[in-house]
């Protein structure tokens, strides 16, 4: 392969810098305790599986591009909500997980809904619409933990959440479906196509006959419901649910999504980005703690790494 064609693969797989910052972290981790170990490899990536999901529906509202950035800051309460209702409604039972399922996704999309209407029809900014209506989501949360009282995970989560398969993670398998279905869903499906149209150029896509009111309201309830399920697997991981659960979330998911690849600026979006950007800003928090950082440092840390994304990219922007 030509040095060009090298430049070329580089420059066209964002995914690649995240990939090589994990790696590099883990050689790291490995060159002070002298040894290379793959469970603590493999614990960071079961928890990046739990971020990767919620980072996927941050994914898609970033890439509509809604107001030259649009960010869902209703993603950790809709995940503290969705724990607290499915923990609930599955109770310990098996026979409860696709009643609850439906609940969720129902009332992720619902929330996601409000999120769109909001957005498109009453011209409220991406942020400042879903900042509203998370905190109507976190009042509902918290009236609910009021009358909680379930505290069992169904055994299929806890096998989903917990086991491994051939020495891999369940939820490692679960991750690789859904990503392959947000690849799908971009790259295939005529709605994911009008989706990355819409945020290169909401104008061009009018002009090209794409209902951009309609690809808007359906990606913020897709949002929602993929925050919906990402509540479902973090309640069961943590074993319960619990006050503010979700709301590490919120910077997270962000950043994971900007170390992956995705434009800030909406019209273009990386799956496979999204997912090795979220195992770099687990194995890297990991990495903090085991330096005794304190959570504060380690906050600022994450902040600088990701402002240092964005003015790389607002850079390119410009650029072009």
């Amino acid at each position: 392969m030509s040095k060009f064609d090298i430049k070329t693969f580089v420059g066209r797989s964002s995914w690649i810098w995240p990939l090589a910052g994990t790696l590099a972290l883990w050689l790291g981790m490995g060159a002070v305790r002298s040894s290379l170990n793959f469970e603590f490899l493999s614990a960071n990536c079961v928890s990046a599986c739990f971020l990767a999901i919620a980072a996927m529906a941050q994914m898609l509202v970033i890439t509509s591009g809604t107001g030259g950035g649009a960010i869902d800051l209703s993603i950790p309460s809709v995940i503290t909500l969705s724990a607290f209702v499915a923990t609930e409604t599955i109770n310990g039972s098996n026979a409860n997980i696709p009643q609850a399922v439906a609940l969720v996704f129902a009332l992720g999309a619902i929330i996601g809904l409000c999120n769109g209407l909001s957005v498109v029809y009453l011209k409220i900014p991406p942020i400042i619409a879903t900042m509203a209506v998370g905190n109507i989501v976190t009042t509902g949360y918290l009236l609910y933990n009021e009358h909680f009282t379930a505290f069992h995970i169904a055994p299929l989560l806890l096998v989903l959440t917990r086991s491994h398969l051939l020495g891999i993670p369940f939820i490692v398998y679960f991750l690789a479906i859904i990503g392959l279905f947000m690849a799908f869903l971009l790259s295939r499906i005529t709605f994911g196509q009008s989706l990355l149209a819409v945020g290169q150029s909401h104008r061009a896509a009018n002009l090209a006959g794409i209902g951009t009111s309609r690809i808007l309201i359906v990606t913020y309830a897709l949002s929602g419901a993929l925050s919906g399920l990402a509540g479902i697997l973090i309640s069961a991981r943590a074993g319960g649910a619990f006050l503010d659960m979700g709301s590490p979330y919120l910077m997270q998911t962000i950043g994971a999504v900007v170390l992956g690849g995705t434009l800030m600026f909406g019209g273009k979006a990386t799956t496979l980005g999204t997912v090795f950007g979220s195992l770099f800003l687990v194995l890297l928090i990991t990495t903090m703690q085991a330096a005794g950082l304190s959570l504060g440092m380690q906050r600022i840390f994450e902040g600088v790494i990701i402002i240092a994304v964005l003015a790389l990219a607002s850079g390119r922007r410009v650029e072009d």
